[in-house]
């Protein structure tokens, strides 16, 4: 993640731009952290209008579009502003990190490409239409041949997750006690995982195990995955509060 001044003044440049010009600015791809910094400025900026996108309905790595008065979020076209490859393997299936060190290895700063979606032999890059040409000039992936070609934002596939529903009770919305529930470990270890820094919410570390927990947080466990607070509410006749969630495997 840049540093969160410069993340901002640039913001806060691109919608000067876009005020100025009429015309729809935009940064490169952003970090999950750097989305979130950026939605918290965009709330409290009501001149902005920011919408993030990252080439599909629920892409992990977005980038940030400074929409101009005349247009409004249904107008607005992705396509326009991102592209796709398709990279087909043969003789072996690479996996996510072949591809990105592959990618990376072309001399293509990772701001530049989007989420990687891997299925078998088959994977979908979102990218910036300025890396596109040379994207498609890659023919091996780890010790695999790949064929690549340009495919529609439309065409590309959505993404197979696999989401486990937890649901259980805590005294209080903690982040030790949340993130014990949720990841099914006893509140002392999750404190423990807490204090060692092995825990983000929102995709920024927290060490703080009495931090409240709201609906819709993100909060990831190194090793383990991440999760979403989906649903805070209901309690038990003891005074628990009923917690919904959902585990992405």
């Amino acid at each position: 993640m840049e540093n969160r001044n410069e993340l901002l003044r640039r913001a806060e440049d691109l919608c000067r731009r876009c005020e100025k010009s009429g015309s729809v600015t935009h940064t490169a791809f952003l970090t999950p952290a750097e989305r979130v910094e950026l939605e918290a400025w965009a709330r409290h900026n009501a001149s902005c209008r920011v919408l993030f996108c990252g080439g599909a309905e629920e892409s992990e790595r977005c980038a940030a579009f400074f929409l101009p008065d005349w247009m409004d979020e249904e107008s607005f076209d992705p396509a326009e502003y991102l592209c796709a490859i398709r990279l087909t393997a043969f003789f072996g299936e690479p996996g996510h990190r072949d591809y990105m060190g592959a990618l990376l290895g072309m001399g293509i700063g990772r701001e530049w490409l989007g989420d990687i979606q891997v299925a078998g032999e088959t994977a979908w890059v979102f990218c910036m239409p300025s890396v596109q040409k040379h994207l498609l000039s890659i023919d091996k992936v780890g010790r695999c041949t790949v064929r690549a070609e340009a495919v529609a934002l439309a065409d590309v596939p959505a993404p197979e997750r696999q989401v486990k529903e937890k649901r259980f009770s805590v005294q209080s919305p903690r982040l030790d006690a949340v993130t014990a529930g949720l990841f099914s470990l006893s509140r002392s270890e999750a404190a423990r995982q807490i204090e060692a820094g092995q825990v983000s919410v929102n995709y920024r570390e927290s060490i703080k195990c009495d931090l409240d927990v709201r609906e819709g947080d993100v909060i990831s466990l190194r090793g383990k995955g991440k999760g979403r607070i989906t649903e805070l509410g209901g309690t038990s006749r003891k005074g628990r509060l009923f917690i919904s969630g959902e585990v992405f495997a």
